[in-house]
């Protein structure tokens, strides 16, 4: 739990992060990194080089307005001083002994995103969506595929009387799929290939 639940923190600090547009969100959090640089200073357990992160930290935030490697960059330089007040023993939170030590996992989170250009994870999550919502209705539809440029395959079509043979007593499972069209040809004389049956009538 100790590992997991820094780990959800960040993913729900990222999904919270999605709500804000660009160019505002890089700016957002460009601000953050620059206010969990002085994060430290209360506690003082590094004594006056307590003030050497805060420093760095608003130089590299500074940067980070323009550009999401810098602000990456903060989280993962936060990271360092996360491991060492945990092994020093001096937490971010005086009441909780493991705040640094999950400050320290939920960091490289936020900094993966940060490097990853900091996507919008709900419009990428409902892009995706349309793309499987607009695929089912072109299957339900009976929209053919592409197939590929060369031409070695050909896209299959898939037509709503096809699955009319599932309830056929003859047909086995996904034999209504199987159907070629030869089925529905008058001049054709034969079911399914691999029953090797007569069509009767």
């Amino acid at each position: 739990m100790s590992i997991l639940m820094p780990i959800l923190i960040g993913l729900i600090a990222i999904c919270g992060m999605s709500l804000i547009r660009e160019p505002h969100r890089r700016r957002v959090n460009a601000l953050a990194i620059a206010g969990a640089g002085a994060a430290y200073l209360s506690g003082g357990g590094f004594g006056p080089w307590e003030f050497v992160l805060p420093v760095v930290m608003t130089c590299v935030a500074y940067k980070g307005l323009d550009n999401w490697t810098f602000i990456g960059i903060g989280w993962l330089l936060h990271t360092a001083w996360d491991i060492g007040h945990h092994l020093q023993g001096s937490p971010l939170i005086p009441f909780a002994e493991s705040s640094s030590f999950g400050c320290a996992i939920c960091d490289p989170v936020l900094a993966l995103w940060c490097f990853a250009g900091g996507p919008s994870i709900i419009d990428w999550t409902r892009t995706r969506w349309k793309g499987v919502r607009a695929r089912s209705r072109s299957a339900v539809r009976g929209e053919a595929r592409p197939g590929p440029p060369d031409g070695s395959a050909v896209a299959l079509r898939w037509e709503p009387a096809r699955w009319r043979a599932w309830w056929r007593p003859d047909a086995p499972w996904l034999g209504g799929v199987l159907w070629s069209s030869a089925r529905r040809s008058p001049e054709s004389s034969r079911g399914p290939w691999w029953t090797g049956r007569r069509r009767y009538g």
